[in-house]
Order: structure tokens, then sequence, then C-alpha cells
């Protein structure tokens, strides 16, 4: 089957690593550690596995973080290489599995958890935090945090590639593929802030306006019973966007610290050297870009005794002084889940993909590409904010 396949190659990272993203035309191109390859389909590790034949396929950003060396070394025991990348998916299934019939459209929540492995649920699993399993690099499956990370089960952007059935979710008629292949991060999205915890009326900052930044905002509106949302965006498409969705406010990154002191009738103070932080601020921040700059804003705008939730897969450092003297929580989001409510459990993807049906997400899907124009829709996918573009994605199919 044909496929995109990243490879470990120590020269071509370290290439990346030095260019990062300030020549985004060479980590599409000839320094991407990635290929488009034939390879076989992968094989079904065991029972309750299936074959699934993706209809579209995003680029998410730690995707792209990956391609430009950003990773943190602490994922690298947990994944396994040679693997084809793509972890936000909706697809066809293949196989009858365990209830879903062959040809069931669904999405894939792609946490290869305890049930995937097939060994003994850790604590998280058992009470339906698979975000948080302690046996991802276990079992009769290579290491792997998810789908798209893991050398066995193939990946998104490829033709092919097999899920257990407790990831697959199906997909009712009524929502498009363009939308379907939203519900992995808006499952992500809204994960993030019933983890945050926002009390009714609360200000609340939102650091990014790419996909994360986005969806965030909507899940805060479908969620929370949230006052202020302010929304810090870089490009105009974002802006418009962000206000589309429900942000009360709109704040450039280079002046956000000046008109979040307005907002929050704060006081302003400037080191001697580094950025400057306010005395007050928002009840609490959603750092979605994963830069060290945006998480620096959020830990410095946060008023004291307030919250910061990480949403963006981190990979720069910011100083931590604000957390400690100022007395910040600071919650990570990884993944989706199980949530507990007052009716029981329930799956961020199933209120992800009800939200979906009615969300305004028309249009976020601003690109599709087949395969083999992998280097073009990369290039796309780097400049996406610029091109006020939301999400780039791989149509295999094609």
């Amino acid at each position: 089957m044909l496929a995109l396949e990243l490879y470990r190659s120590i020269p071509r990272y370290v290439a990346a690593k030095a260019v990062g993203r300030r020549v985004p035309g060479l980590l599409a191109g000839p320094i991407a550690p990635l290929r488009l390859v034939n390879r076989d389909e992968p094989s079904l590790p065991g029972s309750g596995w299936a074959r699934v034949a993706p209809r579209l396929s995003g680029i998410c950003g730690s995707d792209l973080a990956t391609m430009s060396g950003e990773v943190p070394f602490y994922f690298s025991p947990l994944v396994s290489m040679p693997f084809v990348p793509g972890h936000e998916v909706v697809a066809d299934l293949l196989d009858d599995v365990d209830g879903l019939p062959a040809g069931a459209r669904v999405v894939l929540e792609p946490v290869l958890s305890c049930s995937a492995r097939g060994v003994e649920p850790c604590p998280s699993c058992s009470a339906g935090a698979t975000s948080r399993c302690d046996r991802i690099a276990v079992g009769h499956v290579s290491p792997g945090l998810q789908t798209g990370y893991c050398a066995d089960t193939g990946g998104g952007w490829g033709r092919v590639l097999a899920a257990h059935r407790s990831q697959l979710h199906r997909v009712p008629d009524d929502l498009s593929d363009d939308h379907a292949v939203l519900v992995e991060p808006l499952a992500c999205a809204v994960h993030s802030v019933i983890r945050g915890r926002v009390e009714p009326g609360a200000t609340v900052l939102v650091v990014g306006a790419g996909p994360v930044g986005i969806l965030t905002i909507l899940a805060l509106r479908a969620f929370t019973q949230s006052g202020r949302i302010v929304a810090v965006a870089k490009h105009p498409a974002q802006r418009a966007l962000a206000a589309t969705v429900g942000a009360t406010d709109i704040v450039d990154p280079a002046t956000a610290t000046v008109e979040l002191r307005r907002a929050t009738r704060s006081h302003r103070l400037t080191p001697e050297r580094g950025a400057p932080f306010l005395l007050g601020g928002v009840d609490e921040a959603f750092e979605c870009t994963g830069a060290g700059s945006g998480l620096d804003l959020a830990l410095r705008t946060t008023r004291a005794g307030g919250r910061v939730v990480l949403s963006g897969m981190p990979n720069e450092g910011a100083d931590l002084s604000p957390v400690w003297f100022r007395e910040l929580e600071l919650v990570g989001a990884y993944a989706a889940s199980t949530e507990r409510t007052d009716a029981g459990p329930v799956s961020t993807f199933d209120l992800a993909i009800d939200l979906a049906r009615h969300a305004p997400l028309e249009g976020m899907v601003g690109a599709v590409y087949p395969l083999s124009r992998w280097r073009q829709a990369l290039d796309h996918a780097f400049a996406a904010g610029r091109l006020g573009t939301v999400k780039v994605a791989f149509d295999p199919r094609r």
C-alpha cells in the first residue's frame, strides 16, 4: 500500500533542528525525515482489531513539531520507527469487529491504551482515563503513545491502518468527512476545558488561534459558563475566526500584556530583563501553541491563585517564576478521555461528535492533498496561520 513513512535519521534531525521553522520549504523538502513508500498493510495484532481505510487524515501541530525537530527527547521511548504518521482520522471500516460492521464510517481515538495492547488494565485505564495509560510501551504492540507514532499499526497518512475496537467511534450520517476529521482535536479541546474547571463568569485567556485554540474556544462556549474569552491571535484570518467561534476580545501577541492589563484592570510591571507581567490578570489561561513564548505569556498574565492549562504540546521552556510567586495551578491536558459527570462517565469523543454536528466548522479544513503531494501539503501546513487555513489534511484514496 502507499504510505508516508517517518524514519530515523540523525543528520536530518540535526538539520531540521538547526533550520527550525524559519525555512519551512526545507522542512517539507530535502531535510524532511519522511518518504513516500509502498509497504505491506499492517497485520492485525490480535482479536478486537480491524483494518481501517482513511478517508481524510489531518496534519497536526505535533506532526509538524516532529518534522522540525521540536519534539522533546522525553517522547523518544514512546514511539517506534519507522512509523506512518496521522492520528486525526475519519475512515471506512474494512472488517466486522465487535458490533461494528464493515463499511461503517468511523473516527479514530488514537491512544494505544491497555485494551489495544492486550494487557491487564492499569489504574488509569480502569478508571476510563486512557490518556494517562501507564502501559503504552508494552504489550503485543510496539511502543507508541498513539496510532501515528507506532511502527505496528500504521497511521492516517497511509491507505490502510490497524485499529482496535476500543479506538473506534461510529460517525453519524449527518456529519461530513470535513467535520468528522476535526473530531479528534475537538475531543482533546473538550478534555482540556473539562480539566480546566472554569468557574461561571470567569475571564479566560486562550493563547493561540490555530486549530487547538479555535477548538478550545468552541469547547469553552459549549461546556462552560465562562464570561469574557480573550484570544491571542497573530494573523487576520485567525482573529476573524476566533470572534466567530465565541471569543469576546482578540489581542495581538505583541501587545497582549498591555491589552490584558486594561481588560482586567491589573497593574503591569516590567522587570530589568524579560517580558512584563501583571499583578492581577485573567482567572484562567489555556496555552494552545506549545511555544515557550505562549506559556510565558499565560503565566505572566494569570492572576494569583489562577489556573494555566497546557493544551498545546510544549516544545520550549518558559520562566516558571510566576508559578511559584503567584501560586498558580499548572494543569496538563493530553488527548481525549472519559469524564465524570453528574449523569455518569462520558467519553469526550462522544461529546465532540455531538458538538461537531452543530458547531460552525464549515471551511476549517482548508486544503486536502493526495499523499503524492506531501511536500506541498506540509509546506501549506507550516504556513497555515499566515495563509488563513485552519486544518490541512491528506486524502490517501486520491
